[in-house]
């Protein structure tokens, strides 16, 4: 009885917690509040919007990026937030993350 206690409590904890979990079809994230970011953050280096093609110095517009096999919400969300080289370095929040990554993912079409 004693080795039972603990996982009923553990399982008790769990149930309490919010869902949190997205449909896999839809992306965290706000996709006109990340459409914004890109516009302010972004277009200074990236072609941000659905019609943009590859930027002059060869940096990938945001439909190329939404394209890649290997874009998805978990590889976008590692990519920003880790330092680049050629990037600068903007620090954003999860909630800013998840609104560019969705915007990114919309543009898949």
């Amino acid at each position: 009885m004693r080795m039972l206690a603990p996982t009923i409590t553990l399982l008790a904890a769990l149930a309490a917690l919010p869902a949190v979990a997205q449909p896999a079809s839809q992306p965290a994230g706000d996709i006109p509040a990340g459409r914004a970011i890109a516009q302010t953050w972004c277009a200074n280096c990236h072609a941000v919007e659905i019609t943009a093609q590859q930027t002059a110095d060869g940096v990938p517009s945001f439909p190329a990026v939404a394209r890649m096999a290997s874009t998805t919400q978990l590889s976008l969300h590692a990519f920003l937030q880790t330092p680049h080289q050629r990037m600068p370095n903007f620090q954003l929040s999860r909630q800013q993350i998840d609104d560019v990554a969705a915007y990114i993912l919309s543009l898949k079409k």
